[in-house]
Formats: C-alpha cells, sequence, structure tokens
C-alpha cells in the first residue's frame, strides 16, 4: 500500500486493509487535534485509491474489513466512493465491513439516497467524534457541528442502515465537567450508536490546546476527575444496545460490555478504580 503521512485508525479496525482515499482532514480546526494539522486537505486521485485496491488484492484476498482513510473521508463524492466499494466488493469475495471516519456535517452533506446507495454498496460503519455533548464545550474546542447536527445526522444514517460509533472525549470539558459529562450522557442516548467509547484527552505539541495548556487555561483533570465524567457517562447513557470500550491506550481504565446490560457492572468497577481499589494503567503504558 501506498499512504502519504501518518495514517490513523479506530482500535476496532487493527485488522483492517486501510485504504488512503482522502489526504488529512476537510475540518481540521479540532483544537484537541494532532492527527492531520502537517498534511493539506485534498481528495486522492480515484485510480491511485482504486490501484492501492488491486495490490493489497495481489497479496491477500482474504480481507474481511476495509477502513477507508483519512479524517473524515465521507467527505467524499459519490463517484469516488462508489468506484471504491464496488472495487472492494469485486476484489474481496469474504469482505463483509467497510467503514470510515466522519463528522456529523459530512453525513448531513449526503442526501438520504446517497447515504442508502452507499450502504447497499457496503458502507456499513461509521466512526463519529463528538466529543462532547456540552454545546459550550464543542464550540470551544472547534468541533464544528452542535449536538443537535449530531443527533440529526445519526437519525439519517440510522434510517439508511449505517452503524455508528461514537466517541466521547475525557477531561476536555475544562470547567465545564458535569455538564461536559451530562451532555454527553444525554448526546449518545439521542444518537443511540451500535458502539460508544471513550478516549481521555492528551495535550499534544503544536495544538491549540496545548497553546492554551501553555497559557494556563487549560490543564488535563485528575484522574479521580476524569474517572468520574466517565461514570456520569456510563450511568446515563441510554443507547438502545451498545458495545462499550475504553480500551484506547489514553485511558487509565480498560473497561468492555454492553449498555445497558452490563451498567451496574461497568458502574461498579468505576467506582472501585476511584476508590484506588483497582490499579490504573501508568502513565508509561499510556499513549494515543
Amino acid at each position: 500500500m501506498r499512504y502519504e503521512g501518518s495514517i490513523y485508525r479506530p482500535p476496532s479496525e487493527a485488522d483492517a486493509l486501510i485504504v488512503q482515499a482522502t489526504i488529512g482532514c476537510s475540518w481540521n480546526h479540532c483544537t484537541y487535534c494532532h492527527m492531520y494539522r502537517d498534511k493539506t486537505f485534498r481528495v486522492r486521485a480515484l485510480d491511485e485509491v482504486l490501484e492501492d485496491l488491486e495490490l493489497a488484492a495481489r497479496v491477500d484476498a482474504d480481507v474481511e474489513k476495509v477502513f477507508v482513510a483519512d479524517g473524515d473521508a465521507l467527505v467524499l463524492p459519490m463517484d469516488h466512493w462508489l468506484p471504491i466499494l464496488e472495487r472492494a466488493r469485486a476484489l474481496f469475495p469474504r469482505l463483509r465491513r467497510v467503514s470510515s471516519y466522519a463528522m456529523a456535517r459530512n453525513v448531513l452533506g449526503k442526501t438520504d439516497a446517497e447515504l442508502r446507495t452507499l450502504r447497499e454498496h457496503g458502507l456499513a460503519l461509521l466512526y463519529v467524534g463528538p466529543e462532547s455533548g456540552d454545546d459550550v464545550t464543542l464550540k470551544r474546542i472547534a468541533k464544528g457541528d452542535d449536538a443537535a447536527a449530531h443527533v440529526e445526522a445519526a437519525r439519517r444514517a440510522h434510517a439508511a442502515g449505517i452503524e455508528l460509533s461514537v466517541i466521547a472525549l475525557l477531561g476536555i470539558g475544562m470547567d465545564r465537567s458535569a455538564e461536559h459529562a451530562e451532555g454527553t450522557a444525554k448526546l449518545v442516548t439521542d444518537m443511540d450508536p451500535e458502539y460508544f467509547s471513550a478516549l481521555t484527552v492528551t495535550i499534544v505539541p503544536g495544538t491549540p490546546l496545548a497553546t492554551l495548556a501553555e497559557r494556563g487555561r487549560f490543564a488535563v483533570p485528575s484522574k479521580a476527575e476524569l474517572l468520574g465524567e466517565l461514570r456520569t457517562m456510563v450511568d446515563l447513557a441510554r443507547p438502545t444496545d451498545a458495545v462499550f470500550r475504553t480500551n484506547h491506550a489514553s485511558n487509565y481504565l480498560p473497561l468492555g460490555g454492553r449498555l445497558p446490560r452490563d451498567r451496574a457492572h461497568i458502574v461498579e468497577l468505576i467506582d472501585a478504580a476511584i476508590a484506588g481499589n483497582i490499579p490504573l494503567r501508568s502513565e508509561r503504558s499510556r499513549g494515543l
């Protein structure tokens, strides 16, 4: 495969073939994110993407999952998406899922018919990172979409048959920790994703968040505060049936289960961790 710059994918796509169809992120303003700041966004030439799929198939035709990169690849126009999905399906007989990152605005930028067509051609899962359900926090971190936009995007994606993985960011609320945690729980309820995960904010050099930290206007909350936010999110969120994970390397407490089935047990584990009865991941074991 031919990649430009650093490549990122969700933890659950560790076994997926990553195909770089866009370079960078079309938004690229989020204050905490460093992933695509060294790239100028563009749509990669379609013939190059299709060639990469051909190259991958020569090495391993048993691919079951394809992740379409970079940052918000759903922004791709339909005349790029459909050939990619069709070629992937033709080359990989065992293919069972194609996924990508998406912003709410990417979903809302597609018509209902286009979303249905994408699903019919194999796009099965979108990773959406609202990070918070608190509109004040969303504005502060320059997310680009408010909570209502995320709810509408989720409604339209689900109507098309596309599953969602929603990502929250512990510690990003600054002085609005309670509003951030409670608002995120409500947003998860309203978006009703099939997957829900939480990451922990990390101050990365070169980001606007790092500048705020240098000026004394942002600091990562204590471990107890971070775990308190997580507890609130888990306790108050009411998805219909969501796989829940905090297995990302940024987190102090790796957890897994289903909500609502395992809510009580997960809350008990968080409480035990807050009380010091469960060891947390060491700093040297954490990362992005």
